[in-house]
């Protein structure tokens, strides 16, 4: 008999989970940003598409931690959509964002402590490496702009997500959807990563940036440079809603109306049996 699990293990479960996503997606930043290339036109580390496929491959490896436990959300925007469009337990909502931003800060906590030296060589005075951690717009003199990158990016990222997971869809297997949804981030960050890091998740930049601030990096968005911050806080929270909002009303209605439609055939009896039956009931003895 499969026991539900409780409250505590799954914010246990999501605080591992997205611990293991950061400590990945930072990690491949730090990989690209401490360790640069010796002439300044090369590639470093596989540059901008490694980062892109080291967090897709770091949502995998949380998604698979944490995914029979809590459900793997490692996202409150995930998880703030659910509660609107899929019935998850409001009540669950704010342990559940709690749960994911301390994972994340934890998880970059320890990135920076395994890089400490490259970070004393490369930024003794932690000025410009506050980005290894958290995400900054491409054009600061338009917030706009990354606001609208992130509102897009997080719709993206919803809109498959329930896709990938609708029963009344073609869900891959069970074991497969982890990586289904990695490779939806990998698209996501390869096609708009540019204005703003494509964060598309309040917990990844809010839980590291935290850090940023207690750790004394400056340009922080938080506490030091450009007050930044709210932007992939706010705007993921409303592109979920967006993109769970365009794909319920654009594919599902008809995915379940088929679905009803296709039960309602299977249920009635043919009309052989129909005629049978209705003879059977006027014979007499």
């Amino acid at each position: 008999m499969n026991k539900t699990p409780t409250l505590t293990a799954e914010l246990i479960a999501e605080f591992l989970g997205t611990f293991v996503l950061i400590l990945f997606g930072t990690g491949v930043v730090a990989m690209v940003v401490l360790f640069p290339a010796p002439t300044p036109a090369a590639t470093v580390h596989g540059g901008y598409t490694n980062i892109t496929l080291g967090w897709g491959l770091a949502v995998t490896m949380g998604i698979y931690v944490a995914g029979k436990v809590s459900g793997g959300h490692l996202n409150p925007a995930v998880t703030f959509t659910l509660a609107v469009f899929r019935g998850f337990p409001w009540r669950k909502v704010l342990p559940y964002s709690v749960a994911q931003t301390a994972g994340a800060f934890f998880a970059a906590a320890l990135v920076y402590r395994n890089y400490l030296p490259a970070f004393h060589q490369v930024d003794p005075q932690l000025e410009r490496t506050a980005g290894v951690f958290t995400t900054f717009p491409a054009f600061p003199a338009w917030p706009e702009a990354g606001f609208l990158d992130q509102v897009i990016g997080t719709a993206l990222l919803l809109l498959l997500v329930l896709a990938i997971t609708d029963e009344f869809n073609v869900p891959p297997g069970a074991n497969l959807a982890p990586l289904m949804i990695g490779l939806v981030v990998v698209a996501i960050g390869m096609s708009f990563g540019g204005m703003h890091g494509y964060p598309i998740n309040p917990a990844r930049d809010f839980g590291p940036r935290l850090f940023t601030a207690l750790a004394g990096f400056k340009n922080n968005g938080l506490t030091d440079g450009a007050r930044v911050w709210w932007i992939p806080v706010v705007a993921p929270l409303i592109g979920g809603l967006v993109g769970a909002a365009v794909y319920d009303f654009g594919i599902r209605r008809f995915l379940r109306a088929q679905f009803s439609s296709s039960q309602s055939s299977s249920s009635q009896p043919s009309s052989g049996q129909s005629s049978a039956g209705k003879s059977s009931s006027t014979q007499t003895p």
